[in-house]
């Protein structure tokens, strides 16, 4: 059993920047990759960013590259989501995720709430 802890959400201007961390703990050698999802109201939840645990290559959605980036330390079994130049379409729960080796089924935090507004 892994728990995925998340902070760093908050209120912030558009073009602000916030840095999300998502700390696991429990059955750590279960879990490779790990990413990002988000979910606005009425939409589904879906990939921000995710890094494999090795080689920690990454993928992005389309409207966070160049924008956001994601990175991991194994060591202290944290992901991290850098996200620069917020604009307002980023408003969502941001949901920390990762997946187990043999396993169909992820983890996932309880999410936390990232509000860009002016």
């Amino acid at each position: 059993q892994v728990q995925l802890v998340e902070s760093g959400g908050g209120l912030v201007q558009p073009g602000g920047s916030l840095r999300l961390s998502c700390t696991a703990s429990g059955s750590i050698a279960s879990i490779n990759a790990m990413g990002w999802y988000r979910q606005a109201p009425g939409k589904e939840r879906d990939l921000v960013a995710r890094i494999t645990r090795t080689f920690h290559n990454t993928n992005y959605a389309e409207s966070v590259k160049g924008r956001f980036t994601i990175s991991r330390d194994n060591a202290k079994n944290t992901v991290y989501l850098q996200m620069n130049s917020l604009k307002p379409e980023d408003t969502a729960v941001y949901y920390c995720n990762a997946e187990r080796t043999g396993y169909r089924t992820d983890y996932w935090g309880q999410g936390t709430q990232v509000t860009v507004s002016s």
